[in-house]
């Protein structure tokens, strides 16, 4: 490539040395070489040799030396391609997209027809998803280069990824027709797919289903072939044709559900009796199939389905297979199906504590074998699940005790028992079945995630990482390597339980390196624009570049944003005081002598503080060197240093509503189908006075759920914000006219013609006197709106759990509300409650009498004094009630891991045979 400011024939030789240095990753000898030609008083600022030596110092990781050639050297040659080529090169290094683009884009004003800068344009343009400007630079790449597979496959995917596919099919038509192959290899193959693919989103399924009939041979993929001419064939009409290939897929595959709706499909099947004699008839020809015995179950009703599920859960019984009850869950959303399971199983365990069989029509008949002793195992094992799904917790427990006396080493026992205890609001006794579980098998990992979640369920988070350790890296802490594998449930869940404990800093760090996974997952699809063009595995990189688009709607990302969201709010509400304040407390009255120790005290702490800082800085900066030492080797660029997260700065942002903001975004374009994205934002833009993107927020939610009792009282904050805020006069309102004039077109819709908030909260109510959560949030605005009605509010609430069953955790959610004192004193109505309650979740420890019971806010949990590091917490999310372990008192009746079940454990639980 000719220079913009060449140079002589002996230095352009070294400068193509350095070139070739640079690209064998021979950085040191390219460093010598560029100072043999800076050397040299005529070319010590030369543009190009300043840029590259500039880019090879990058490579070793002297970032700032590099940044300073590079600048220099661009100064001397502005119109020299290279300088800006190596300019862009340094930014893409730090991830600096945008600014690369501009780069890459200045160096082709001087070099338009440079293969690679287009090339590396393209991958930073389809990296940012600049489709329009990615098909140019194709089209440019193309132009160049028609003899490459890659200009033909990049230029046809760029019109692919921007619709247009009529032209990305006359280009693949174009090249298809081109080649000439005797054999067909996996590449060509996988073209073949892809073309098909594209002809399939085009909407054009008979073009589809004929091309694949005429280039079936060539395809290697058979089992993508035959799903495709099958999917195709239903759209089409063509069912028999579909019903060959459904048969033959499930011939291959006799476990595939899919494949089963799909044959049912194509012979247009839709009465439950056909469908069921259908599956019925699959079950004889696969014998083995589970999918042939479980789908005829959602369908069948009444007698039919007792005889089906009868056959199913003897068969599943007697094999003894664990996951039988969350296989059949499913089913228990239909009333009338659990019952019918319930009692069937029920049976089954009297028959075979009686005689051993699972009826006694099998007892009296002499041709059937008696049942292996195991059955009586995985039948108790059943009725434990069952009864715990149901949430009635005692009777769960007396099977689970039975089942484990029968069999004391089988973990799954330990592990349903401690989901028991979590259910029934004991999760400090939870953790302790599952850590007994992990015990009887170390070495399973599952069991020991397992343990370490419940642990983080209880905050023991401590615990849950030694746990965790036994399966991390020797000579890392277990919290830094789960860190560096991406571990994001254990991340969600510390941040939950730092939250609970009030450790905001702790918490919002999880957070912040969640949405840091989120960010590295996007950067490394980068290595895969080139990777997958080349490989020709483009079905699989087009689901990728549409999977890393809507990434942030992944439930971790959500947990961790709404997190970080309810921190950031908290911590706007009640900022925490800045750490030199809480240092210096109140000493102006102290006495001289208490002065002077105290004094002595902060001198120490600071003095400690320091050298610890100290010693772990040293520590990081042998780290850093470590890790720098590591990637250099492999000449890799240094990717740019993050912030450190530092939980002491996180509690203690200058704007919190805008960190807020930053979590929500994503989740604004992504996960606005989920309601609680804009109650999210409803309460940012509350805290921050902007009305119309409040209205905004309750607009949205109301389009996906009118009824929603957090939305209702959203709405009636609002009303009450526009009722202090616009006054009866333009000239005395707050508010800009044309904001005015927005909202009052929205007040029907929102406010249905109520004349005030205190109406329309009372309408709400009318409306929906039978749903807890609705009662729940009317009570709480009835107290705000109106204190005198604070009576009211908690007869209103009481109410509620003592006219019907409620789960555990909405009663358990409406006792912290009373005790944390948000209606004031009430203790009356707080005792009459908990009694009420301790009769209906006996085994819930947030309503046991203790002694000393330490303060409970609603939705934190605080430690009261060095011994007891845990107090009483409620997460309704993840059904959890936590004690101290001082409070915890053996329950009366309960086996404690190690102890022997009592006589009536040891013979079973005693159940009247139906």
């Amino acid at each position: 490539m000719p220079s913009s400011d060449p140079l002589p024939p002996k230095e352009s030789a070294l400068f193509r040395k350095i070139l070739k240095c640079y690209e064998m990753k021979q950085y040191k000898n390219g460093l010598k070489l560029a100072k043999q030609i800076l050397s040299n008083p005529k070319f010590t600022e030369h543009g190009e040799t300043l840029a590259m030596k500039g880019l090879t110092l990058n490579c070793l990781g002297r970032k700032d030396e590099a940044y300073d050639h590079v600048r220099r050297g661009l100064r001397n040659d502005l119109k020299s391609h290279v300088c800006w080529h190596v300019y862009g090169l340094l930014q893409r290094s730090d991830k600096k997209y945008d600014e690369a683009i501009k780069c890459y884009r200045n160096a082709l004003k001087w070099e338009k027809d440079n293969i690679q800068i287009l090339r590396d344009l393209s991958l930073l343009q389809i990296q940012m998803r600049d489709l329009e400007g990615y098909r140019e630079t194709r089209h440019q790449l193309f132009k160049l280069r028609p003899s490459q597979h890659a200009s033909w496959i990049g230029f046809a995917m760029s019109y692919h990824l921007l619709g247009d596919y009529e032209t990305a099919m006359n280009i693949l038509e174009t090249f298809l027709s081109s080649q000439t192959m005797d054999t067909f290899d996996y590449k060509h193959s996988e073209l073949l797919l892809y073309q098909n693919s594209v002809i399939q989103e085009a909407g054009q399924h008979e073009q589809a289903l004929q091309h694949l009939k005429n280039c079936g041979a060539q395809i290697l993929d058979k089992l993508a072939v035959q799903e495709s001419m099958g999917a195709l064939c239903l759209k089409l009409g063509r069912h028999e044709e579909a019903e060959t290939i459904f048969k033959a897929l499930i011939d291959r595959n006799p476990d595939n559900t899919e494949y089963y709706r799909r044959l049912m499909e194509a012979r247009q099947l839709s009465e439950p009796a056909e469908l069921i004699e259908a599956y019925r008839a699959m079950q004889g020809e696969y014998p083995q199939s589970f999918c042939a015995r479980r789908l005829p179950l959602d369908i069948a009703t009444g007698d039919t389905f007792r005889t089906l599920v009868d056959e199913h859960l003897r068969r599943n019984l007697r094999k003894g297979v664990p996951p039988l009850f969350v296989n059949l869950r499913s089913l228990y959303r239909d009333a009338e199906k659990v019952k019918i399971i319930g009692k069937l199983v029920e049976c089954y365990y009297q028959n075979l504590m009686s005689s051993g069989y699972f009826s006694a029509e099998d007892a009296a008949n002499p041709d059937v074998r008696k049942e292996p002793a195991s059955a009586l195992l995985w039948t108790m094992y059943y009725l434990a699940q069952h009864y715990d799904h149901l949430r009635e917790s005692e009777k769960a427990l007396d099977f689970i005790n039975a089942a484990i006396e029968h069999t004391p080493t089988l973990i799954e026992l330990f592990v349903t028992k401690g989901r028991i205890y979590k259910h029934a609001g004991d999760v400090l006794e939870a953790v302790k079945w599952l850590d007994e579980a992990q015990s009887l098998d170390t070495a399973d990992r599952y069991i020991n995630s397992k343990c370490a979640k419940y642990m983080l369920r209880a905050n023991q988070i401590k615990e849950a990482e030694e746990i965790c350790a036994k399966f991390t890296r020797e000579g890392v802490s277990a919290m830094e390597n789960l860190n560096e594998m991406q571990c994001m449930w254990f991340q969600t869940e510390c941040a939950l339980g730092y939250q609970r404990l009030e450790k905001w800093g702790d918490a919002l760090k999880k957070c912040h390196e969640i949405d840091r996974h989120f960010a590295e997952i996007i950067e490394d699809q980068f290595d895969f624009h080139t990777y997958c063009m080349r490989k020709m595995t483009l079905r699989s990189y087009v689901g990728l570049l549409r999977l890393e688009d809507v990434l942030r709607r992944h439930p971790f990302y959500f947990k961790a944003a709404k997190c970080a969201i309810e921190v950031y709010l908290r911590l706007f509400d009640k900022p925490l005081a800045a750490e030199s304040a809480v240092e210096e407390l109140d000493i102006e009255n102290l006495p001289a002598p208490e002065l002077k120790k105290l004094r002595n005290k902060q001198r120490k702490a600071q003095k400690k503080k320091a050298e610890q800082e100290n010693a772990q800085s040293k520590e990081n900066q042998k780290k850093e060197q470590h890790n720098k030492k590591q990637l250099y080797q492999d000449g890799d660029p240094e990717a740019p240093q993050l912030d450190e997260l530092i939980p002491e700065k996180l509690a203690r942002p200058d704007d919190p509503l805008e960190k807020a903001i930053e979590f929500l975004k994503p989740l604004q374009l992504l996960a606005k189908d989920n309601i609680e994205t804009h109650l999210m934002a409803f309460e940012i833009y509350l805290r921050r006075n902007k009305l119309l993107l409040m209205l905004q927020s309750l607009k949205r939610a109301r389009k996906i759920d009118a009824t929603n009792a957090i939305l209702h009282s959203c709405i009636v904050r609002f009303y009450r914000v526009l009722e202090q805020r616009l006054a009866s006069t333009a000239d005395t309102a707050d508010v800009d006219p044309s904001v005015r004039i927005v909202i009052d077109r929205e007040r029907e819709n929102l406010f249905h013609g109520e004349p005030n908030a205190t109406a329309l909260n009372d309408a709400y109510l009318k409306a929906n006197r039978d749903d807890c959560d609705a009662v729940y949030e009317v009570a709480k605005i009835m107290y705000t709106l109106d204190e005198k009605r604070r009576d009211e509010a908690i007869a209103l609430l009481t109410g509620s759990v003592q006219s019907k069953k409620i789960p555990l955790e909405k009663a358990t959610k409406i006792f912290l509300l009373l005790k944390a004192g948000y209606f004031g004193q009430c203790d009356e109505q707080l005792a009459a409650f908990k009694k009420l309650c301790q009769q209906r979740y006996p085994l819930a420890v947030v309503f046991a009498d203790v002694t000393a019971a330490p303060v409970t806010t609603l939705t934190t949990t605080q430690s009261s004094n060095a011994e007891n590091t845990q107090t009483t917490v409620t997460d309704s999310g993840s059904n959890c009630c936590v004690m101290t372990a001082s409070e915890q008192q053996p329950t009366p009746g309960k086996q404690q891991p190690g102890s022997k079940p009592s006589k009536k454990q040891k013979n079973g639980p005693e159940i009247k045979a139906n």
